[in-house]
């Protein structure tokens, strides 16, 4: 079956910097679009960036743009989220998951499988 699980989460100063990384199994991961999208306590699933089957295009968020960079690994089935400069304002569960085909790959309700999240905080 589908597996996502995501890893480097953790707790970062202001400007400060984290890898995240989404291991996928269970499917044909150079097959299809992969994003990252986050969540904050009291607030909807909101999209940070996705990256296309071969990686040749790659789309941000405003929020994010210029300071996250998303890459994959289509040999080892990773995805990853190279997250600098961070705020306060990017503290959130970070989840990784699978675009549906044939969607913007902008909307929760256009991933069909979904990592259990990993956790980063800012401070201030």
């Amino acid at each position: 079956q589908v597996q996502l699980v995501e890893s480097g989460g953790g707790l970062v100063q202001t400007g400060g910097s984290l890898r995240l990384s989404c291991a996928a199994s269970g499917f044909s991961f150079s097959s299809y679009r992969m994003g990252w999208f986050r969540q904050a306590p009291g607030k909807e699933r909101e999209f940070v960036s996705r990256i296309s089957w071969n990686g040749g295009r790659t789309f941000y968020a405003d929020s994010v743009k210029g300071r996250f960079i998303i890459s994959r690994d289509n040999a080892k089935n990773t995805v990853t989220l190279q997250m600098n400069s961070l705020r306060p304002e990017d503290t959130a569960v970070y989840f990784c998951a699978v675009a549906r085909a044939g969607t913007t790959g902008v909307l929760p309700d256009e991933y069909d499988y979904w990592g259990p999240g990993t956790q980063v905080a800012v401070s201030s």
